[in-house]
């Protein structure tokens, strides 16, 4: 069993097609379920700057096109067009590349310290959206700990910036003093929360949470002393603000070019700064070419990440290798464990009995519909994960000292190894 890791990040992609394989928080439930139904044994790490399916298979020719079909049909690109963006890790490489995202060696700004919570996000909602393999669970809880581990032992985090703490940054440049400008923020998420947060520890006085939950939107401005404005006031809202930062997270562009082309002839001259860091954007990106607009999207950061990078570089040479020596721990694990032909036999056995009394149970219960029976198919393979899953991660991970847990194992369900 090998574990692939398929995705494109900030480093070689434009924000642009970023944007249309996003998978945001909303759709990732839906997301999972796709990528369920095409037979991918996997999760979704989706972010900002980031989208990747992590999965599990034997061969890589059976589980890389599936994926790259995947992510293509939710991107709606050229085929061609999207894969040579696409990069594909196997085995120790993908654990590699997953400790260094999670620990913000991968991210557009080193050190940031978002990702960690967006990887143990991840795992989370896979988990819901029904049982995840054990592997899985495993390398992604790993790749947590690491990232706390490299952040504790090195100033890889220390004084980092988030993306969104960067672009208030960026307009606080643009416009000079905060305290004098009125703001408008769009999205009441994460991202907005804390950009937010940090326009007001910057002095701003004047702040408006525009967004489409209400209980959200003015529970935010609340805790901001500002005010909330619902999403169809957005264009009286853009007439009188002077910042505006967007990170929504919705599907499709929010402030279209012709929208915007009539509020700035009603501000008679008077200049409007957007940060754009949603993905997809918020802004049509034609809105850079009128008059008074100034718009910075997360590819307008891109020089001041490499400032950032190499203010880092310092600390990125001793956290690749504490993150060396955990790639070689968690692979020395993976790839040698006695328990591993055992715990595929004992899945199997438990996976046959499983199927063989649903199956007899099936014959009793008339008139279900398929989805009542895709219902009774997956709690039932619930069960078997969750009465499992402890003793197999244990037994998985007392490497050479587990040897007799194994025989004990294997005489306790009646197992060979020939069975695997």
């Amino acid at each position: 069993m090998n574990v692939y890791a398929i995705g494109l990040n900030h480093s070689k992609t434009p924000v642009a097609i970023r944007g249309k394989l996003a998978i945001g928080a909303s759709r990732l439930s839906g997301a999972l379920l796709r990528l369920r139904a095409e037979d991918i044994r996997g999760l979704i790490l989706s972010t900002c700057n980031r989208t990747e399916v992590y999965a599990l298979g034997d061969r890589a020719e059976d589980v890389v096109p599936r994926i790259v079909a995947f992510l293509n049909a939710n991107a709606k690109l050229p085929e061609t067009e999207l894969s040579r963006h696409l990069y594909v890790y196997s085995g120790r490489r993908t654990v590699r590349h997953l400790f260094r995202v999670s620990s913000g060696l991968d991210s557009m700004i080193v050190g940031e310290s978002e990702i960690l919570g967006q990887v143990k996000t991840a795992l989370e909602e896979a988990e819901r959206a029904g049982p995840v393999d054990l592997p899985l669970q495993n390398l992604f809880r790993a790749a947590i700990r690491v990232g706390r581990m490299v952040r504790t032992k090195t100033g890889i985090s220390r004084n980092a910036l988030s993306v969104g703490a960067m672009a208030v940054a960026l307009a606080e440049k643009s416009v000079g003093d905060m305290s004098r400008c009125k703001i408008m923020v769009i999205g009441a998420g994460e991202a907005g929360r804390k950009v937010a947060q940090t326009i007001r520890e910057r002095g701003a006085k004047e702040i408006v949470v525009v967004s489409r939950n209400p209980s959200r939107g003015a529970k935010l401005a609340e805790m901001l002393g500002g005010v909330w404005s619902p999403m169809d006031q957005l264009d009286r809202e853009l007439t009188d603000n002077d910042i505006l930062i967007c990170c929504s997270g919705a599907p499709h562009t929010i402030i279209k070019f012709e929208s915007l082309q009539k509020i700035m002839a009603a501000r008679a001259e008077r200049p409007l700064v957007i940060i754009d860091i949603a993905v997809p954007p918020d802004v049509d990106s034609r809105t850079k070419e009128l008059r008074g607009v100034y718009l910075y999207d997360l590819d307008a950061l891109t020089a001041s990440c490499r400032r950032n990078r190499e203010t880092r570089r310092g600390e990125i040479r001793p956290a690749k290798r504490l993150i060396e020596e955990d790639v070689e721990k968690f692979c020395a694990v993976w790839e040698s464990s006695e328990a591993n032909p055992l715990i595929r036999a004992l899945m199997r056995k438990a996976d046959r009995i499983r199927q063989a009394q649903l199956e007899r149970s099936l014959k009793n219960m008339k008139g279900l519909s398929a989805e009542d029976r895709g219902r009774l198919e997956a709690m039932t393979v619930a069960i078997i994960h969750n009465v499992f899953q402890d003793p197999i991660r244990r037994l998985r991970f007392l490497g050479s000292q587990g040897k007799k847990s194994v025989a004990v194992l294997a005489e306790l369900f009646d197992l060979e190894r020939g069975d695997a």
